[in-house]
């Protein structure tokens, strides 16, 4: 897509476009709290207002995890709580509820220790982090459904990645707040107070953008409220209720719920097994997220100023001011990926390559640490840096947005709530365990720290090539046809070089198997009509 069909395309779907931005501005507070901590956690100030200074080296190592993890455990238990509430309220509401938690434990952050002793504060400060955490964790469950399932699907790639975007600008934006504040601000208990009081504006604006949002079509269907569903879809494409592609949608949306409605989670979580297709597209959304936390992003996130100094980088303001400039290369990374890649080249490419492209960047890294563990710098070392940024720019390729976009889409729809609750759930367990481990094992084991993640990453790229079929394209209605059979020999066609390895041999095409399923009445006959209308092609460009 061009720059002016860019434009174009943003113009028509606006409103889509709008809703999407406004439910992905809760990822600023993930990406913000990730930035923020690491740059904290090296300020002189803060380290003397807690005793960091005084401690050993192992002991900061626990502490340093102990304070970053304890948000991924609140958000572990923020996504437990979001199944059941975002099928009892709404999407929306749950969204703006998220919001509030958040600001409430952001709040609490930002005045810690004021008219108490220090040893109060940490425990406030501790308490304070699960409680955002808690917010967090739901906004991260609940945003990339809600704005799947409210996108027209040639959007939807594009419009799901947000939520990784603006995780990357939350980050980059408090990497530059913490630098700002290390150079600006002088000595004292506001240097690092002033990084925590900032950070509300993004929950405060969240809460603002959601308000006139309208709330999910799906749920909507899913409590048989059709006219309030017709007219959130006609919202989003920017039509009529009557038009003919929200009246196919929402038709569709009606007979994917048939005899599925009113399920309540533990009804959900039996389900799972119904099927072999099924269990498939429950499993997936799971593996990618689980994928996602072992591409080593949270130790290069919470502790790149630390990984940067390592490498000959010293200085606090130096550090930060390099993990800043890592942060502008993620955004404008994830940013272009949205904008060129996800649509164009696929979910399953952007997810190889990127896997590729990481794994040989930290093996790149774990090499030189290994040859080099001296804290100088040598030509080596800028090669070293330069491989940050470059596995920065692959993350945000493929593991940074696309896990988040591949659940929402694979996820049955009738069992969302549940897919998404465990995936959501295994990330954020997998953050925790890795965040609170990479501090000690960067002290214990330092370059195997790399070595372990470019490991994984290359494991990644041999999944995606063969056992993830490409969801690009399809409705959400469509995906189960993915998963009924071939699924393998669909992997290896959608693969680069893949059909070497089939011969002859060839998946069914979707269009076959969902005619066939039109002619044994599985689908509504409505869409059959539809389709063999001349419009078919306009129609489809509007399906959500």
């Amino acid at each position: 897509m061009g720059f002016k069909d860019a434009l174009t395309d943003i113009s028509r779907y606006r409103n889509a476009y709008t809703i999407a931005l406004s439910a992905s501005m809760g990822s600023i507070f993930f990406g913000w709290d990730t930035g923020l901590m690491g740059g904290i956690l090296t300020l002189k100030s803060f380290q003397s207002y807690f005793g960091i200074n005084n401690m050993s080296a192992s002991a900061q190592a626990n502490f340093n995890g102990n304070i970053v993890s304890i948000l991924q455990a609140g958000a572990f238990f923020g996504v437990l709580s979001t199944g059941w509430v975002s099928s009892h309220f709404g999407r929306k509401r749950s969204l703006i509820a998220s919001g509030v938690i958040y600001i409430i434990g952001s709040l609490i952050q930002a005045v810690v220790g004021l008219g108490s002793d220090r040893l109060i504060a940490l425990r406030l400060f501790y308490f304070s982090r699960f409680v955002a955490g808690s917010g967090v964790g739901m906004v991260s469950a609940l945003a990339p459904s809600y704005i799947s399932e409210c996108m027209p699907k040639h959007i939807r790639g594009r419009c799901t990645g947000l939520v990784q975007f603006s995780d990357n600008v939350g980050m980059m934006l408090s990497f530059w707040v913490n630098y700002s504040t290390s150079i600006n601000i002088p000595y004292s208990d506001m240097q690092w107070r002033m990084p925590l009081i900032i950070q509300l504006i993004p929950g405060i604006l969240f809460v603002l953008l959601m308000l006139p949002q309208p709330e999910s079509p799906r749920w909507l269907v899913e409590k048989e409220r059709y006219d309030e569903a017709a007219e959130t879809l006609a919202y989003v494409v920017r039509t009529s209720v009557d038009d003919k592609s929200v009246l196919l949608t929402l038709d569709e949306i009606k007979a994917d719920f048939i005899g599925k409605q009113r399920l309540s989670l533990l009804a959900q979580f039996r389900m799972m097994g119904e099927s072999r297709q099924i269990v498939l597209r429950c499993l997936i959304p799971s593996i990618t997220t689980f994928f996602q936390r072992w591409t080593g992003a949270d130790a290069a996130n919470y502790f790149s100023p630390q990984i940067f100094a390592a490498l000959g980088i010293t200085g606090t303001s130096s550090s930060l001011f390099a993990t800043g400039v890592y942060g502008v290369v993620k955004v404008v990374a994830v940013g272009l990926t949205l904008a060129f890649a996800v649509d164009s080249w696929g979910r399953k490419m952007c997810l190889f390559v990127g896997a590729l492209g990481q794994g040989l960047s930290l093996l790149w890294i774990a090499g030189f640490g290994a040859v080099h563990p001296q804290n100088t710098i040598v030509p080596g070392s800028y090669v070293s840096i330069v491989a940050i940024y470059l596995y920065g720019v692959f993350f945000c390729l493929g593991w940074g947005p696309l896990p988040w976009i591949v659940a929402s889409e694979i996820a049955p729809n009738h069992l969302r709530a549940a897919t998404l609750t465990i995936a959501i759930c295994v990330n954020w367990l997998l953050s925790f365990t890795i965040s609170r481990l990479t501090p000690v094992m960067l002290e214990k084991i330092t370059y195997g720290t790399f070595l372990l993640f470019g490991v994984c990453c290359m494991i990644m790229a041999t999944w995606v090539y063969f056992l993830l079929p490409e969801t690009k394209g399809y409705a959400l209605e469509d995906i189960k046809y993915l998963f009924e059979k071939d699924v393998m020999v669909r992997s290896l066609e959608d693969s680069p070089g893949g059909r070497v390895f089939l011969g002859g041999r060839r998946a069914t095409p979707v269009e076959e198997m969902r005619r066939t399923a039109d002619v044994r009445g599985l689908s509504d006959p409505a869409r059959k009509e539809d389709e063999e209308s001349s419009e078919s092609i306009e129609v489809a460009d509007l399906q959500i």
